[in-house]
């Protein structure tokens, strides 16, 4: 098969509104049959033609390590030696918190998520950064999120009551391949929290991890049960190995597989937000512009929560410099 027939076969198809199959993602895979340049081309099609802007989030740290999981990629985890510095939560100051939201906020960053380590909060936890979500949604214009580990649905609701508009819970990777990189809590677990959060009527930020040491193929079967999700926003972080965890001396993938991954997530994911997160500048250095060609239409700014990120003014010029146009916040998306 002519592998420029083939990709121009599927741009069509996803162009009139149609999925693409497992089997013709997996085939995207193959650099033999589809050359990478004609690939990342006909995935920024795809973007230009149902995505138009570049969406800008930012996190906030609000608990760091002592987590009881054992997430292999993980310096936050207690059963790793990594080099972390724990933040407890009755140590945060909600008065740097609400000067970075709106710090953010005037810098053109559209959602402001506080994240917390651990599986589950306390009650006595909880209850507190309740408190700081509705001093944020009362004194910020910025929408606001949360990444708090599992959740029961009293919680969500609260959560949903207090401001917050949208829940972050990654899968982490593809079913298949999670076993190899948590033993802690499963997969369905994940999808518990999920559901959730939607029962709520929370948004859903929902994601992984590449470069874990998985086969291409379960990232495409992470991609498609994504999909399955329906889930409104998809970070894609891409491993930084950290020294005391178990994927330390993780071989990392080409930047070359790197960009055919993110194409092949957008021909998947059509019409979804990909953001860009953690990793991407170690993993793609000075080709982490081609990224946004490859599909990528949103960008997790600033300081990711145990790695240094480019200063947001950077990060925006990056972006104009590439012909991207970043989407600014006002008080009507909150």
């Amino acid at each position: 098969m002519d592998g420029s027939i083939f990709i121009k076969k599927l741009l069509d198809k996803v162009l009139s509104g149609d999925d693409v199959t497992v089997n013709e993602a997996n085939m995207l895979i193959k650099p033999d049959l589809t050359d990478l340049n004609e690939l990342i081309q006909a995935s920024a099609t795809i973007s230009r033609h149902y995505l138009k802007e570049i969406e800008m989030c930012a996190i906030y740290p609000a608990k760091i390590g002592n987590c009881s999981g054992d997430c292999a990629f993980c310096a936050q985890s207690a059963h790793h030696n990594s080099k972390v510095i724990p933040l407890s939560l009755q140590e945060l100051d909600d008065n740097k918190v609400l000067e970075k939201a709106k710090e953010l906020n005037r810098l053109g960053v559209k959602r402001f998520s506080l994240v917390t380590s651990g599986e589950q909060l306390t009650n006595e936890e909880f209850d507190r950064i309740l408190d700081v979500f509705q001093r944020l949604n009362n004194e910020t214009k910025i929408g606001l999120c949360a990444s708090l580990g599992s959740l029961t649905l009293k919680r969500a609701i609260k959560l949903k009551e207090s401001g917050v508009s949208r829940y972050h819970h990654n899968i982490e990777t593809s079913r298949s391949f999670f076993p190899r990189i948590c033993s802690t809590h499963s997969y369905d677990d994940k999808l518990e929290t999920i559901k959730i959060a939607r029962q709520a009527g929370l948004e859903i930020c929902c994601g992984g991890i590449i470069s874990m040491g998985e086969s291409p193929k379960q990232r495409i079967e992470m991609a498609f049960a994504l999909k399955e999700l329906d889930v409104d926003c998809i970070p894609i972080n891409i491993l930084i190995p950290i020294p005391g965890t178990p994927l330390e001396k993780q071989q990392p993938l080409s930047i070359e597989e790197i960009l055919r991954s993110i194409a092949i997530f957008r021909f998947i994911l059509k019409d979804k937000p990909l953001r860009l997160a953690g990793g991407r500048e170690q993993a793609l250095g000075e080709y982490e512009y081609l990224a946004y060609t490859a599909g990528i239409n949103a960008l997790l700014v600033g300081d990711c929560l145990t790695t240094a990120g480019k200063s947001i003014e950077k990060e925006k010029c990056m972006l104009f410099n590439k012909n991207q146009k970043h989407h600014s916040c006002s008080s009507s998306e909150k």
